[in-house]
Formats: structure tokens, C-alpha cells, sequence
């Protein structure tokens, strides 16, 4: 079993959600990734999403796509994401390390390689944005018997026999997309996120974690009182990208408290 139910079910018995940071692997430079790592260990993440960068993502918006393009300038691979999570492995063996990411690079990896490095590494669970659950059964299945979570994407316009499929083979959590639109957009409903949930929750038996347009420490408090999870992403590389790449990690945690903080109630 990964390190994630364990997380989850730690974090029930205290009352508390989860906080899923999101940070581009290699971005801005891979010098600095172990230390942003560790620094969102610092703000209070619970899981960390580590996003292998890709040239043609669909799913990313600008903001991931910088950072995406900053770390492939730097030569970052999917073998280098991998010794990455190793080396973190080295001084943290308790916080979960989810990989996101698309299907190319593990198809070049080779898919078999890719579950026993991932393994090796301590990846925790695969979030793969082009692969939907009734094409990718053999890859679920493949990730499962090394002990790593298949996780999958649901939107605001999936349907109930989707929210099926992905319980049949998804596990760890289930990531909600809650906007229609890619990473960092705006037009965020809190209404009708609230109003998805029970059922999803319902239906698919396991955590929901919502990410996509989750931008500042209100809203993460908002979607904290109704989903397992909070996700961030793109507010958190807006951080890194907002100033002098070595102070990067003291931005990001310093951020981070600051939602921690308001999805545990605390007052400013």
C-alpha cells in the first residue's frame, strides 16, 4: 500500500483536509527542486504533486507551461523526476509524492521500467492526464502491483457512469477538476463544487481532492469545508516565478502556511 491512505486516514482522525502543492519538477532550475520540495514540506503539505514536464501538455495552463519550458530547458527528464524523488526519499520517508503528468513519457520509458523505478523511487501514486480509466486498465493495473495509486481526473461535466469507471480502477484519490478550462483559470463555482462532492465521494468511494483555479487562502478554506483535499498549483509557481530564484523556497512556504492555516480555521 502507498503512503497515501495511510495520509488521508491520519488526517481524518484529526479533523483535518489535505494540502496537495503543486510544483513542475526541474523549475526553475533542478538545483532548486529538492529544496522547493522541501519547503512545501515546511508550508504544511500533506501530499506533494510533482509535475514531470512535458512539451505538448493539454491540461496546463500558462503558468505550468513556463515552468514546464524553464525545466526542460534544463535538460529535465523523467529519469532525472525519478532520482529526484529518490534523493527526497533520503531525508523524508512519511510525506506521499504523487507524479502528474502525460502518457508520453512513461510510453517511452516503457511502462513495465517505468512502474519499478517509480517504485524504487518512493513515488506514492501517477496522476496521467491522457490516459482515461477505459484506456489504461493494463497501466492501473500495472501501477497497483507495485504499491503505487492510479489516479484519475473527474470534471463538473463528467457523468455518474464515469465517476463508475474510475472507482473500478482509480485509488488513492480522485483529483476534481472544478472549472471547465486548464491550470490556473479563473470563473471558479464554490457552489456547485460543494454540490458535486457528496456524490462523487459517494460514488467513487474514496477521498476528493479539487485543484484548477484554487488562487488564494480563501477560497482554499472554502473548497478545505467540503472536499478531502485542496490542490494547488499555478498560484504556488506563481511564487517561485515572482522573484530571485534562491529565495523561491522561503516565498513558497511562507505562502503555503498562510493556506494551511485558513483550511484548518485559523484566523489571519
Amino acid at each position: 500500500m502507498s503512503r497515501i491512505p495511510t495520509t488521508f486516514a491520519a488526517l481524518a482522525v484529526r479533523g483535518r483536509k489535505a494540502l496537495i502543492p503543486f510544483i513542475t519538477a526541474g523549475d526553475p532550475h533542478p538545483d532548486l527542486s529538492l529544496p522547493l520540495m522541501r519547503a512545501l514540506v515546511a508550508g504544511g503539505a500533506d501530499i506533494i504533486e510533482l509535475g514531470v514536464p512535458f512539451s505538448d501538455p493539454m491540461a496546463d495552463g500558462p503558468t505550468i507551461q513556463r515552468a514546464s519550458e524553464r525545466a526542460l530547458a534544463h535538460g529535465m527528464s523523467l529519469r532525472r523526476v525519478l532520482a529526484l524523488v529518490g534523493d527526497f526519499r533520503k531525508e523524508d520517508a512519511m510525506t506521499p509524492v504523487v507524479l502528474m503528468g502525460y502518457a508520453n513519457p512513461i510510453e517511452a520509458y516503457g511502462v513495465e521500467a517505468f512502474a519499478q523505478d517509480a517504485r524504487t523511487a518512493g513515488v506514492d501514486g501517477v496522476l496521467v492526464v491522457d490516459y482515461p480509466p477505459e484506456e489504461c486498465a493494463a497501466f492501473a493495473a500495472v501501477m497497483k502491483q507495485v504499491e503505487i495509486d492510479p489516479i484519475f481526473l473527474l470534471a463538473p461535466t463528467s457523468t455518474e457512469q464515469r465517476y463508475g469507471e474510475v472507482a473500478q480502477i482509480g485509488s488513492g484519490y480522485i483529483y476534481y477538476v472544478s472549472l471547465k478550462g486548464v491550470t490556473g483559470s479563473g470563473n471558479l463555482d464554490l457552489d456547485e463544487v460543494a454540490r458535486r462532492i457528496p456524490l462523487i465521494r459517494e460514488k467513487v468511494g474514496m477521498p476528493v481532492g479539487v485543484g484548477f483555479g484554487i488562487r488564494d487562502v480563501a477560497t482554499a478554506a472554502r473548497i478545505a469545508a467540503v472536499a478531502d483535499a485542496v490542490v494547488i498549483g499555478s498560484r504556488i509557481i506563481e511564487e517561485i516565478e515572482s522573484g530571485d530564484a534562491e529565495a523561491a523556497p522561503q516565498r513558497v512556504t511562507t505562502f503555503l502556511r498562510g493556506v494551511r492555516a485558513a483550511m484548518d480555521g485559523e484566523k489571519p
